[in-house]
């Protein structure tokens, strides 16, 4: 059951990166834009709401986020969200990431990519 929640995981966000506007940031680049420190860069910037802490609320939180030729956070967009304040911490903590930019022909380019965040109480 866990191989198909996370090809349909794949598949969603893959379908959000296609038909999404913004037609000035690619979809694909040869070389896609990377957080720089990685993933765990990101999670360390990640503030679990208090509000969704005493609800209990865990997910992902799916966004598209647009990072210019430069690799600065152009914008940032929930596609699927899980509330609670959790979709604008998945928001803050993206703004607060730097990028390496996406690269297109040995040139910079802009792209925009999916995520998915995940927020999970451990107790």
């Amino acid at each position: 059951m866990n191989k198909i929640k996370f090809i349909s995981s794949i598949l969603f966000l893959f379908a959000i990166i296609i038909y999404a506007g913004e037609k000035d940031y690619l979809a694909f680049a040869e070389k896609m834009p990377e957080i720089k420190g990685g993933l765990k860069a990101l999670y360390s910037k990640v503030e679990y709401p208090a509000q969704a802490k005493s609800k209990n609320v865990q997910g992902k939180v799916y966004v598209l986020i647009y990072i210019s030729e430069t690799g600065k956070v152009d914008n940032v967009k929930v596609v699927k969200g899980i509330g609670s304040g959790c979709d604008e911490a998945a928001i803050n903590a993206i703004k607060k990431c730097e990028f390496n930019p996406g690269v297109l022909k040995g040139k910079p380019v802009k792209v925009k990519m999916a995520l998915a965040i995940k927020f999970k109480l451990i107790n």
